[in-house]
């Protein structure tokens, strides 16, 4: 079975922190949707790695995307081995979705910026059909970007007005990163209640720049081709 949307993440939270809305929109739509951790986040200051995996489950369902899976990647060890790569390039061959969502390229934490990196190349070889692996060889209508923690110039911007709930329950599911009242927690920059502010004030500031209440930025490496100059092709005489 194929995958409309296939979207990767560093570590359990990422990609529900950056592309949540998105997600559970194309989920709402009817679009078939898998998610995939790269990590089991077992760095983290707080939670066990059984605890996120729990909860990145439990997020899955909120979200509606048809499965999860978790490659099980050392924590700080992204590292683009051949091993992690090929990792990847089975699942591309094994979805052949038509689009797939990675992290943007610059970010703060480390694991993000090698996870883009490992992944652009794992998705290159996922294309080249003597690049050995299991399946035939594949390749999305195209690849895009989501920001987790730093913003910057987008391409375009997802209306997830309708959606944003389902985000927000979908990283309330996080209770051992994100609730400072969790068992044996310690205080981090996650579970500031800044931390929430700052996703939501994000998702509102590129919404209200796009005319709509939330909105979730996404950049594209090609152009975007359009027909005409019109921005809305349905007021056409």
């Amino acid at each position: 079975m194929s995958l409309d949307l296939l979207v990767f993440g560093p570590h359990p939270d990422d990609l529900e922190i950056g592309l949540g809305g998105t997600i559970a929109r194309h989920a709402a739509e009817g679009w078939r949707v898998g998610l995939c951790d790269l990590t089991r986040g077992e760095m983290g200051s707080n939670g066990t790695p059984e605890q996120r995996t729990e909860e990145a489950d439990d997020a899955r369902v909120v979200l509606g995307a048809v499965w999860r899976e978790n490659l099980g990647w050392p924590d700080r060890g992204i590292s683009g081995a051949p091993d992690q790569v090929n990792d990847v390039v089975r699942l591309v061959r094994k979805w052949r979705p038509r689009a797939i969502a990675l992290p943007y390229w610059e970010d703060r934490h480390p694991d993000h910026v090698a996870a883009s990196r490992v992944l652009v190349e794992a998705v290159f070889n996922a294309r080249l059909r003597r690049v050995p692996g299991e399946g035939e060889a594949w390749a999305p209508d195209w690849v895009c970007y989501y920001f987790i923690n730093d913003a910057g110039p987008i391409s375009f911007a997802v209306d997830v007005s309708a959606h944003y709930e389902t985000k927000l329950r979908a990283l309330a599911c996080y209770r051992s990163q994100f609730r400072a009242d969790a068992d044996g927690a310690v205080t981090t920059r996650l579970n500031a209640p800044t931390f929430a502010r700052l996703v939501e004030s994000r998702d509102a500031q590129v919404g209200a720049q796009s005319g709509v209440a939330f909105a979730e930025g996404v950049v594209v490496r090609e152009p975007i081709l359009r027909p005409h100059l019109i921005k809305d092709w349905s007021a056409r005489p």
